[in-house]
């Protein structure tokens, strides 16, 4: 692979580029100035102008998630994995059917796995714009977002309309829902039982892991964060390991599996069979299997990057036993 096929596999932090129109609440005061990146995959964005980066199906997705201080994104869940870990910022997190069940606050580099199948929000409670990393399971992103029921009843107060189908209409614009095309429809009682609601305890000890508890972790070797015999539970489709100065060594590998390495501090330099480059925190790259690759640090001081492969495993249960 030559060096112009290749940079068209990395995607730059500073060439992402947002869609502020991606979700039922972009109108919603408190969430309507977040910004929703799909960097590879097809994402869940429910707006016809997300931009997406990379358009190769690998077996799960890569987005972001950019919000200015004190900007939330609200409640919703998903049927497949979605992982976050924070780029730039500090992050509350908060679950449950109102958003009152649990919570944990994120700083940078910490990920977390949250169990699928919960009502899920996070809102930046940094000082400065804030950034989150995510990873989704399933090409498909398990078939978009389920919306907590408030939160779709807000945004039609706030002129946006989402259809059955999982597209957004404006009425705002004079948007409305094309003939024959229903409204999504709000989750009943009854099915909002099977949305369960965990505690604290229930959720952080096993799906949340420390930047720096994995910065020591990793002082001789990688560190399996998710996957089999990850230090957070559960197989979600794709497995996740950490990665800094003394645990990788600057010979060549491969694997037969898609690999996307992405930085978390650092400057990393990224060599393959006929080329290199210094990849940054932020920058996603996409390596295709069987290519020979190494990565090292290219300057002193902390380096650390999560790097993510596809696996054959379908997403584990719901809450750890």
């Amino acid at each position: 692979m030559n060096q112009n096929d290749m940079e068209k596999n990395i995607v730059r932090y500073g060439n992402l580029q947002p869609c502020k129109t991606a979700f039922i609440d972009a109108h919603t005061p408190g969430s309507n100035q977040k910004e929703n990146f799909t960097i590879l995959g097809g994402g869940v964005s429910e707006s016809p102008d997300q931009h997406v980066h990379l358009t190769e199906k690998v077996g799960f997705n890569i987005g972001a998630a950019g919000q200015p201080p004190k900007c939330r994104n609200s409640l919703h869940s998903h049927r497949t994995a979605e992982v976050f870990f924070v780029l730039k910022g500090r992050w509350r997190f908060f679950w449950g059917r109102y958003g009152s069940a649990g919570e944990v606050t994120l700083e940078e580099g910490d990920i977390f796995n949250i169990p699928t199948g919960i009502f899920r929000g996070f809102e930046n409670i940094g000082s400065d714009y804030g950034m989150l990393m995510a990873i989704l399971g399933g090409d498909d992103a398990g078939g978009g977002v389920i919306w907590a029921p408030q939160v779709i009843k807000d945004a039609a107060n706030h002129g946006l309309l989402l259809s059955e189908n999982g597209r957004l209409y404006d009425t705002k614009k004079g948007e409305s829902l094309p003939k024959g095309i229903k409204e999504m429809p709000i989750l009943s009682d009854k099915e909002l039982l099977d949305f369960p609601e965990l505690k604290t305890s229930d959720v952080v000890p096993s799906y949340v892991a420390r930047y720096w508890d994995l910065m020591a972790l990793s002082d001789n070797q990688p560190v399996n964060v998710i996957g089999h015999n990850g230090v957070l539970y559960d197989k979600p489709g794709f497995e996740v390991d950490f990665i800094s100065r003394n645990s990788i060594s600057s010979n060549n590998y491969s694997t037969e599996k898609y690999e996307i390495l992405m930085p978390v501090r650092g400057h990393w330099k990224f060599k393959w069979d006929s080329g290199e480059t210094v990849i940054n925190p932020g920058d996603t790259v996409l390596v295709p299997p069987m290519l020979q690759r190494s990565i090292s640090p290219n300057m002193t001081g902390i380096s650390s990057m999560y790097r993510v492969r596809n696996t054959n495993d379908k997403a584990g249960p719901t809450v750890k036993k």
